[in-house]
């Protein structure tokens, strides 16, 4: 099956056209500036060059128009006719406790996202903006919607609920929902076939470190915590966030700084994190080669950022009872050998131990830890993408094999 994935910002679309039965893309690219005269389309055919195209792009229906003609062109298309996407996945950053897996996007689905839009501000319009400009452009395609939040569905009430008013819960549903599932899913079950162990079997927490960052414990192919939370602030240091705060802090600075509610908001998602404490930037890669310069700031920001990962997976080894394999992805758990080697240093009597050596210049997937150590330290690119596209491809064959019956 040929299946269009689509992750729709509020002014950017990142797509690939992926065979589910190759399991590779054979396009890639993005629309950026989205409302602007000079957005932009970039292009990636699997076996040719990369072009940009430049044009008034205002909403997101002219730029799914982009995508499908990019799709279609002669001389950097992979496909002759529409007809040749057999699906559409689409990412959805939030599904509320509506949803624990991905689905087939109906009218009541459409409602049920239009409700979570409180809960996702940021998100979930641009999503359902997508979904609907895809629709308008390939109205006989099936959609599917692929949700962050339904990997981490399932967790127990004990993990997800907060200590605050039980009616608060009920009334607006105020718990732990946890973000990234598509790529903690995707690398815990491929560290599980690289091990050649069951995944049934394992206790494996994953770490997906980007500009945003989450950890996860997943006991027997199950979440059972997650760092983030009602919302993506929660939990580790990142670029701009700033992760776990004493909630009085947010009151006590509104008022010495006289800031208002959005103010806040901005401060603590936008200004706050790794480029709040360091000054330098929120890439991990500049923070790190200001470390090496001599900048304090930066290196007490690393610190803090480590230390923050260190202690989570301390708290969910205790909270699995034991670890079979950790798990590192993303942009910075992929590449940054010196967050490994940091976050893994002297964890041995929690049997991990990182061979330095491996850690160091790594590519693809690989394991990192010695060969003696208890439990396995991997290194694993995500691939999320890919994930929608075979949830995508499982839905629509499951709607087909139900109409023919």
């Amino acid at each position: 099956m040929k299946v269009l994935v689509l992750n729709c910002g509020s002014s950017s679309i990142k797509y690939q056209f992926i065979d589910t039965e190759l399991g590779i893309a054979l396009a890639k690219g993005q629309v950026e500036r989205i409302g602007m005269s000079s957005a932009v389309l970039t292009h990636k055919p699997m076996d040719r060059e990369k072009i940009s195209i430049v044009g008034e792009i205002l909403d997101h229906t002219i730029a799914i128009e982009y995508v499908v003609a990019v799709l279609l062109s002669p001389n950097h298309g992979v496909i002759k006719d529409k007809s040749e996407i057999d699906a559409v996945g689409h990412r959805v950053v939030h599904g509320g406790e509506e949803f624990s897996g991905s689905v087939l996007i109906t009218d009541e689905v459409m409602r049920v996202l239009r409700d979570n839009i409180e809960l996702a501000p940021l998100h979930n319009p641009p999503n359902i903006k997508g979904i609907e400009a895809a629709k308008s452009h390939l109205p006989s395609t099936p959609q599917c919607g692929v949700f962050d939040t339904a990997f981490h569905a399932k967790m127990p009430e004990h993990a997800y609920l907060y200590g605050l008013p039980y009616e608060l819960y009920k009334r607006y549903k105020l718990r732990r929902y946890g973000f990234h599932g598509t790529s903690h899913r995707f690398v815990a079950q491929r560290a599980a076939e690289l091990l050649g162990r069951p995944y049934e079997e394992l206790k494996i927490i994953t770490c997906h470190l980007g500009n945003g960052a989450s950890v996860a414990a997943i006991n027997h192919g199950k979440s059972i915590d997650t760092s983030m939370g009602f919302t993506p602030l929660e939990g580790l240091l990142m670029g701009t966030r700033c992760g776990d705060l004493d909630p009085a802090l947010i009151t006590y600075v509104m008022g010495k700084e006289g800031l208002t509610l959005s103010e806040m908001n901005t401060l603590l998602n936008k200004h706050s994190g790794m480029i709040g404490l360091s000054g330098v930037s929120s890439d991990m890669r500049e923070i790190e080669e200001a470390q090496e310069e001599g900048n304090k700031r930066a290196k007490i920001a690393l610190k803090a950022y480590n230390y923050r990962i260190k202690k989570y997976i301390g708290s969910y080894i205790a909270a699995l009872g034991g670890l079979d394999a950790l798990v590192f992805t993303g942009g910075i758990g992929e590449n940054s050998s010196f967050t490994r080697k940091e976050v893994c240093a002297n964890m041995e009597y929690l049997g991990l131990e990182l061979d330095e050596e491996l850690n160091e210049n790594v590519k693809g997937e690989v394991i990192i830890s010695k060969a003696d150590s208890k439990a396995k330290i991997l290194r694993i690119p995500t691939n999320e993408e890919l994930v929608i596209a075979l949830d995508t491809e499982i839905i629509v064959k499951d709607r087909v094999s139900v109409l023919e019956n």
